[in-house]
């Protein structure tokens, strides 16, 4: 990884500059030492995403009460992901110990022979990829027959597929925008979320962190829904301060698109 991230390093100048912002905004020191080191971390979690569903066993992924975990996805929920860490690497760990199907929404941009291979394991290890790429109207129906058969959907917490799905939120002391969709079927099915972050330790080692969210169905749904953002985002921010180097929106995360 050390030649692809120096190869990144030094022509991905647009990359580096919402870098710089970031850590900016977050309030840490920048220096071509900690983006190099960025960009390493993070081809080591995207090589783990596809490492993984070949040898998990040589994978550690450590958890606080993990059966507590395992009883939200064995009955069905909706797993809130961020592009964070090793989240993809995860999917491949926990669907292990379950028979629940893992249903990940993701927008895929893998040429369509990496797809064909990452496929083949998906159906070994009960993933399924709902990419978004297929239409809102496909997608709605594959997450809605999902949650129905209490299978576990996985959604991206920040980063919306469309405009209609983002929503203003007070990040870091300033305005960014957040997907609301997870949240707002929640609220319409009654499935709980697990909130979710994987942080990368070392090779081959992860540890995960999580926290369920349950939508107060007394409040109006655009009430309930951005008082269960704001849990999300306040647990998103600690993380970040913890592990600074495992974000891994390379844009400018503040600025509406």
């Amino acid at each position: 990884m050390y030649p692809v991230s120096f190869f990144y390093f030094l022509f991905s100048t647009n990359v580096k500059k919402s870098i710089k912002d970031y850590y900016d905004t977050i309030g840490v020191p920048f220096s071509n030492m900690v983006y190099f080191e960025h960009l390493r971390i993070f081809a080591i979690c995207m090589v783990d995403r596809f490492i993984t569903k070949l040898t998990i066993e040589e994978y550690d992924f450590n958890y606080d009460a993990k059966e507590k975990m395992s009883d939200l996805l064995k009955n069905g929920c909706i797993v809130l992901h961020s592009h964070y860490g090793g989240w993809a690497a995860s999917a491949n760990n926990d669907t292990k110990d379950i028979n629940n199907k893992v249903n990940i929404v993701m927008k895929e941009v893998l040429s369509e022979s990496i797809k064909d291979i990452e496929n083949s394991r998906d159906l070994e290890n009960n993933l399924n990829i709902i990419d978004l790429n297929k239409g809102g109207i496909t997608v709605s129906i594959e997450i809605a027959n999902a949650l129905m058969n209490d299978e576990i959907v996985a959604i991206m917490g920040d980063r919306a597929s469309n405009k209609s799905g983002e929503l203003g939120m007070d990040f870091f002391g300033k305005e960014a925008f957040f997907n609301k969709n997870p949240f707002q079927i929640a609220y319409k099915t009654n499935k709980p979320i697990l909130v979710y972050f994987v942080i990368f330790k070392s090779m081959k080692k992860y540890s995960v962190e999580f926290t369920k969210i349950e939508l107060d169905k007394t409040l109006e749904e655009k009430v309930a829904v951005k008082k269960a953002m704001k849990v999300y985002i306040k647990m998103y921010e600690k993380t970040i301060l913890n592990h600074p180097n495992q974000w891994f929106n390379f844009y400018n995360f503040w600025e509406k698109k």
